[in-house]
């Protein structure tokens, strides 16, 4: 492996840096964007749970509130629900906004090394090319090590670009379209929740009336 970033030239070690880079993004957000994190299954079933038999204590509600994820949204939303439906909606708008941001972190540095790895292999590639050009000019076609040598960083550079590009790429559509599918999930849930506090409140209202 060394022999072959050597070979590459000096753009092989932004590319490498770029790859190591990548894998780590990639593990992270794995870990970090598992269904079972950020959006539990049984999470509403629980919580509709409690409020239906009375267990709904203030000291779930703050351990909630230090959960990552739909946890953190339905806590925001109990904590502000006895004023009313409105002021319970924006609470949880408010944190499913700091739940999305911490869903997309490092997604732009993602996109970034996805579009920047093949230009740095093509300069990679220019300049590889260039070595040749100036032996060709300086020595002529006979001393092939030397145009061996430029065409060889030339290639390895380009193809290493694109080694780093194309995982970045494919993982940072993946993501993103994982991202899209939690946050939709998160949002019918919010609904239901306040839809099912709310709308069993006005009936017991129009009950005891």
């Amino acid at each position: 492996m060394l022999t072959f970033i050597q070979t590459g030239g000096f753009f092989m070690w932004p590319l490498l840096a770029c790859s190591i880079l990548t894998m780590a993004i990639i593990i992270e957000r794995f870990w970090v964007l598992r269904k079972s994190r950020v959006a539990p299954k049984n999470l509403l079933l629980d919580v509709m749970s409690r409020l239906r038999d009375d267990r709904m204590s203030l000291d779930y509600i703050r351990s909630m509130q230090n959960t990552a994820g739909l946890s953190s949204i339905f806590a925001a939303g109990l904590m502000n629900s006895k004023y009313g439906r409105t002021s319970m909606k924006e609470s949880m708008q408010e944190a499913a906004g700091h739940v999305i941001h911490d869903l997309e972190k490092f997604m732009s540095s993602l996109g970034t090394i996805a579009a920047i790895s093949p230009l740095l292999g093509l300069l990679g590639t220019v300049v590889g090319m260039i070595k040749v050009f100036s032996v060709l000019m300086e020595q002529g076609a006979g001393n092939t090590a030397l145009l061996a040598g430029g065409i060889s960083e030339a290639l390895l550079t380009t193809a290493a670009g694109l080694g780093v590009a194309i995982p970045a790429l494919v993982f940072h559509r993946y993501f993103s379209r994982k991202i899209d599918e939690v946050v939709v999930s998160m949002e019918q849930q919010s609904t239901k929740l306040v839809d099912a506090l709310h709308n069993d409140r006005e009936s017991k209202a129009g009950v005891s009336q």
